[in-house]
Order: C-alpha cells, then sequence, then structure tokens
C-alpha cells in the first residue's frame, strides 16, 4: 500500500518552491559572477511560466516571498516584469513601452480607437523626442484605460510578443474593442498608449542613453508635442502627460504622479463647480485600513461645513506604510493647490464604501465616515465615483 502523499511544507507547488529558492540565491549573491548564475537560471524559469501562462504559480512565490524575503520578493519581482514587458526575435530586444496621460474632466475621459492621422503624429513625436535614433516602433491604435490593459504577466508578455511582431515590421497593431470592457468613469483617470520599441541586441532604445540627450528634455519636447496631439483625442479634458516608459516603470510613475494630480484636479472641480476659491474649501485626511493601512482619504467641506462635498482616495505604493510621511505629503500638495484649512486624523477608520453605490467613504471634520456629495445645483453631469 502506497504511504499518503505529504503536502510541501511551504505550501508551495514545485515550481514555486523552484522560483523562492532561486530568487532568495540571487538576493544573497555576494558578486556579478555568481548573480549571473541565480539570474540566469530564474529567468529562464520565469519566460518557461509566462510562456505556459503560468500565472499563479508567479503569483503565488511572490506572495511567500512578499510575506517572508523582502529582498528575494524585489529580485523576483524585477526579474518577471522584465520578461514580461520584453523579449528577444530574431536577435533583436524588444520592449514595451507606455506613455501615460493623466486627465481630468466633469464628463467622461476618453479612452478608444485613436484614429489613423493622430496615431501617425504620435509616432512621429516619440520617435523624435523619446526613442533612440534607429529605434523600429509599433504603436497600439488604441488610447487605454486602466481596465482595458493587459491583465497580469503572462498577458502582458502576450501583448508584447504580438506588438513586437508589429513594431519588427514598422507597423501598428489593431485593437480590437469587441471584448474590451467597459471604461469606469472617475473625475480624474489615466490613459495609456503602448508601443513596441525594437532595436539590435544592446542598442540604445531610448533618447536619454544617447550623449546628447536626457530625460527632462525628453518629457519637455513629449508634454509640447505630443500633448498637443494626445489634447486632440481627449476633448474636454485637463491633461498632464507622464514621459514615457518602460511598461512597469511608467505605470508605477503614473500611479505616483496621479495622486496629487486628483488633488489638483478636485481642487480646480471645486473651485470651477462651487465658483469659489481655494481658500474656502477645508480638507480632512485620514488613514483607511483593512487588516493593515490601506490608503489614506481627503474629505473636502466648505469652511465652516462639516458637510462632506467631495473625497480622494492616496493609495499606498510599494514600501509606503504607516511609518511612511503621506499624510505631511498630502497636506503640502493641498496647500500648494490653495487651501489654508488642512486636517489630520490620527485614527484609522475601516475600508468602508457605499452600500447602494460602492463610492468610498470619506472622513469628515466631526472624525466620521462618510458618503462625500455635492450640493444638489452642482452635481450634474459630475462622474458618479470621484477618484
Amino acid at each position: 500500500m502506497k504511504r499518503s502523499r505529504f503536502g510541501r511544507r511551504s505550501g508551495l507547488s514545485r515550481d514555486a518552491e523552484n522560483l523562492t529558492w532561486l530568487a532568495v540565491g540571487l538576493a544573497e549573491s555576494g558578486s556579478r559572477a555568481e548573480d549571473s548564475f541565480w539570474e540566469t537560471r530564474l529567468a529562464e524559469h520565469v519566460e518557461k511560466l509566462l510562456d505556459e501562462g503560468d500565472e499563479d504559480t508567479l503569483n503565488s512565490a511572490l506572495d511567500h516571498l512578499y510575506a517572508t524575503q523582502a529582498n528575494a520578493y524585489d529580485e523576483l519581482a524585477d526579474l518577471i516584469e522584465s520578461r514580461a514587458e520584453s523579449c528577444i526575435a530574431d536577435d533583436h530586444d524588444v520592449l514595451l513601452i507606455a506613455a501615460p496621460v493623466m486627465a481630468w474632466s466633469r464628463f467622461a475621459i476618453g479612452a478608444g480607437t485613436i484614429p489613423p492621422a493622430q496615431l501617425a503624429n504620435l509616432r512621429v513625436h516619440l520617435q523624435a523626442h523619446v526613442l533612440a535614433d534607429g529605434v523600429k516602433l509599433g504603436m497600439a491604435d488604441f488610447l487605454f484605460s486602466p481596465d482595458h490593459l493587459p491583465q497580469g504577466y503572462c498577458e502582458t508578455r502576450r501583448f508584447t510578443a504580438a506588438l513586437g511582431e508589429a513594431a519588427a515590421v514598422g507597423q501598428n497593431l489593431h485593437i480590437a474593442t469587441e471584448s474590451l470592457p467597459e471604461t469606469a468613469k472617475f473625475l480624474s483617470d489615466v490613459r495609456y498608449i503602448l508601443a513596441a520599441a525594437v532595436v539590435p541586441r544592446g542598442a540604445a532604445l531610448f533618447r536619454w542613453q544617447e550623449r546628447d540627450g536626457n530625460r527632462e528634455q525628453a518629457l519637455a519636447q513629449w508634454r509640447t508635442q505630443g500633448g498637443a496631439v494626445i489634447a486632440t483625442l481627449m476633448p474636454g479634458c485637463a491633461l498632464e502627460v507622464v514621459l514615457p516608459d518602460a511598461y512597469f516603470a511608467a505605470s508605477r510613475q503614473a500611479d505616483r504622479d496621479s495622486r496629487p494630480y486628483s488633488l489638483r484636479a478636485s481642487v480646480a472641480f471645486l473651485t470651477t463647480t462651487l465658483e469659489t476659491p481655494p481658500d474656502t474649501l477645508r480638507a480632512v485626511i485620514a488613514p483607511f485600513q483593512d487588516r493593515q493601512l490601506e490608503e489614506y482619504r481627503v474629505g473636502f467641506t466648505r469652511k465652516g461645513s462639516d458637510d462632506v462635498i467631495h473625497g480622494v482616495v492616496w493609495p499606498l505604493l510599494g514600501a509606503e506604510d504607516e511609518h511612511s510621511e503621506i499624510p505631511q505629503q498630502i497636506e503640502t500638495a493641498l496647500r500648494t493647490c490653495g487651501l489654508t484649512d488642512v486636517m489630520q486624523l490620527d485614527t484609522a477608520f475601516p475600508l468602508e464604501y457605499c452600500d447602494d453605490c460602492g463610492a468610498p467613504m470619506y472622513p469628515s471634520p466631526d472624525g466620521e465616515a462618510v458618503h462625500a456629495e455635492l450640493p444638489e445645483d452642482s452635481a450634474e453631469a459630475v462622474p458618479r465615483h470621484l477618484h
């Protein structure tokens, strides 16, 4: 009679255990030569799982290391991201690039197919101001909302490969829209232009990798030239572009930049809608937690009133926690917008949402989490959920 097979002590599959072992080895390496040993084997294993579409194994290894080995988690996450957003094809490097755009509007923020003329203009400006000389470029003909982006590492790798094939022959990739989810409506949000760059192995990809280029100049020129084209795709929106970069790096930068941007957008929205200057508003900052601190929320009122008329969520990113100086960052951003009355509450609220509409609950000056409600005469044509 066969013995019962006992589960692994870690609860991980064999592939996930192998990933964690390799990642810990890389994190503890003491030399470049040893780095090469671990990284080569870890990369091979990650690429195998990506090609097989085994998202669960990748995530279970990441979750295990996040709780037990922070340095190894960083090594594995970095390598998975790099292999999802890049590949090698016919001795050429292929890199998925994102060009994020932050926007706010009282009305719908555009997302959808990019007309050929605007796509051609965006291609010209990316190649002239952001990419290195000689890069082959393939663009997706779609302005993506966060709901439309590839879901997970495996889907991102498949998208990179498809866009890379188009870039190799100087073509664009058509995005079929029939199966895409509906875009959630927020007051402020991010849109993404996605492209793939192809170069001979080891060649420069970006303008700032060339002797006479730098990131600041690339951003300034893209903001002026590319931003003008993007504005035609997003009528009725106030825009701020983020420097195009590798997919995950650009997305993280957009996440960071969108937090103070959402505060600026909210103050601009309230002062315009209520026809009142910023110094007549009050902001209340408070932490919100589930099992641990998840985010800060900001409730806006008029001075002299406890009625919360608007709210903004400031999520924690990366290694941020309750010891980070997030409340001070939020207050500085609000005061830069012209607010003079800013309250910080120390008591953490539960992570609550409205049972009826799903909107977050925001802190009020009297220390309660409440639903944000604009005055009835000001609430027309405003997105129901306020990002």
